[in-house]
């Protein structure tokens, strides 16, 4: 019996195989080079999205029914470590900052149609994720989550840390909402630096096509967050002998 070795179970020849540079052969080697960075990084920002989507999908199936006795916990663990995935997402875009220029306008012709644009897995997180004006799934099972314990969204708010699990998933959720928009405000910088007002190499209008897509998730928790604040301070007695 063969024993599994590490590049086996990785597929380490395979995954090293991938990286497809389009610069022509008279390139010099930098350019080559920076290509190549360009690739790698997209493509560990395609895997990282998998898992994302992948942790995002299970922590929306954990708080839909029927429910199990951890299914609770297994929600908060899924949304914890999507929140660590976005802060990774969030530093492959800041290690592109460490492309030069030059090099990437001798390369950029060469990628044709290809543009981040056109990523499904991107289009699959902002389904799951929704945005400002309609929430997306793992808001909606959250609701349901709540529900099923007997109070609301709004209650969980109000009730805070006393809302045990629930108010742990809650700061979660924002946790993965900040952390995705922060990861995409850092992407729109970069393209801004790089290209400036240019088209993108798949025909959008680049800067401005990414500005009008950026959202922050979770806009109704947001909003109750925002009256169990001003709620917090009305009470204090400053605020009530002015």
């Amino acid at each position: 019996m063969t024993t599994l070795t590490y590049a086996d179970y990785l597929q380490v020849d395979t995954l090293l195989s991938l990286q497809e540079t389009r610069a022509p052969d008279t390139a010099s080697r930098s350019v080559v080079l920076a290509e190549h960075f360009f690739i790698v990084t997209h493509q560990a920002c395609e895997l990282w999205l998998k898992q994302v989507t992948y942790d995002l999908d299970a922590a929306a199936d954990a708080m839909t029914p029927p429910y199990g006795p951890e299914d609770e916990e297994l929600a908060l663990e899924f949304l914890q470590r999507t929140a660590e995935l976005l802060r990774v997402l969030h530093e492959q875009v800041v290690a592109l900052e460490r492309l030069p220029l030059r090099h990437f306008a001798e390369f950029r012709p060469f990628l044709d149609g290809a543009s981040g644009a056109q990523s499904a897995q991107f289009r699959l997180l902002a389904r799951l994720l929704g945005g400002e004006r309609q929430e997306g799934r793992l808001y909606r099972a959250f609701e349901r989550l709540t529900e099923h314990n007997g109070i609301s969204v709004t209650e969980v708010c109000a009730r805070g840390p006393g809302a045990g699990v629930l108010n742990r998933i809650a700061d979660s959720l924002l946790d993965v909402a900040n952390g995705y928009w922060r990861w995409k405000m850092t992407h729109l910088a970069l393209v801004s630096k790089m290209v400036g007002n240019r088209n993108g190499t798949g025909g959008s209008s680049g800067v401005d096509y990414l500005a009008r897509r950026i959202t922050l998730p979770f806009a109704q928790l947001r909003q109750l967050r925002a009256q169990v604040h001003d709620a917090l301070v009305w009470e204090q007695p400053t605020a009530r002998t002015q």
